[in-house]
């Protein structure tokens, strides 16, 4: 096996057989991805960010974790092409640059080296906020939300009809609404766009108090509103928990083989529908 089949055997989740450096790589990853959270989150406490002391911990933590996200983030594109969904060229490259892992890979380091570029400290507050991507890199490396991903892309459909009949009652009823109730209350009532915050608060049951009807009709409309919501909102809910229980039953029946090439351990229906033939891999 070639030294770049090993590098992308190494950086490439598996939920399972993970064992030697492989695994402590994989570990290592996720504690840096979670150190940078809890860093992002304590440089917002004004009693930390102000301390001097701690301020120049923050600043090396982050050359020290943008540095190995940029090694990792390089090491991927050169390897990408030994997936079996890559070709071998700079187009099978170009290609996973612009995936979806790989901008978020891109996001998580590109602010500190545009930083680097520009004083301008309202850029940078800007950029900031791209830090935030990082976190998403953790859900390369967690079997849970790899499985999350599956389920609502295999029903994506179901879920775009659901949420577009949502956005369809939401814009019916906040329209009604406001005809309702704007000759009472124009402030808060003044528009359908504003009368469209009522209609979320009240679809979703938040009810945040700021605005509600107080003619008779209105009142009697956003009950109907408020009990279809709950129906409108069981519905996607429904399809991704029937949507987890197939995927964990699909789960369980699975057969893993190991792999005497990578000595990894395989999905046996990846090997029937990806690596074919089985000497390929």
């Amino acid at each position: 096996m070639t030294f770049r089949r090993r590098v992308y055997n190494t950086l490439e989740f598996s939920a399972t057989g993970r064992r030697g450096l492989s695994l402590y790589i994989n570990i290592s990853l996720v504690s840096v991805i979670f150190l940078n959270s809890v860093a992002i989150i304590l440089h917002t406490v004004p009693e930390i960010r102000n301390n001097q002391h701690y301020e120049r911990f923050f600043q090396n933590f982050e050359i020290i974790s943008v540095g190995i996200f940029t090694i990792e983030y390089f090491l991927r594109i050169w390897s990408c092409v030994e997936n079996p969904g890559i070709k071998n060229s700079w187009r099978g490259r170009l290609m996973y640059i612009f995936s979806f892992w790989a901008i978020i890979d891109f996001l998580g380091i590109f602010p500190f080296y545009f930083s680097l570029l520009t004083s301008d400290f309202g850029i940078i507050r800007i950029l900031r906020v791209f830090r935030l991507f990082r976190l998403f890199r953790a859900t390369r490396y967690s079997h849970a939300l790899k499985l999350i991903r599956t389920v609502i892309l295999e029903h994506k459909e179901e879920l775009l009809l659901c949420f577009a009949f949502i956005f369809f009652t939401l814009f019916i009823s906040s329209s009604v609404m406001y005809y309702l109730e704007h000759t009472g209350q124009p402030t808060k009532f003044s528009s359908i766009p504003a009368t469209l915050w009522w209609g979320v608060i009240t679809m979703t049951t938040t009810g945040y108090g700021d605005m509600y009807p107080m003619t008779p009709v209105g009142k009697f409309f956003g009950g109907i509103v408020l009990v279809l919501g709950i129906a409108l909102f069981a519905l996607p809910t429904g399809i991704i928990a029937s949507g987890f229980m197939e995927q964990i039953r699909r789960d369980k029946g699975r057969k893993y083989i190991r792999c005497p090439h990578c000595n990894n351990w395989i999905d046996l229906q990846e090997v029937e529908h990806v690596h074919k033939p089985m000497e390929k891999h």
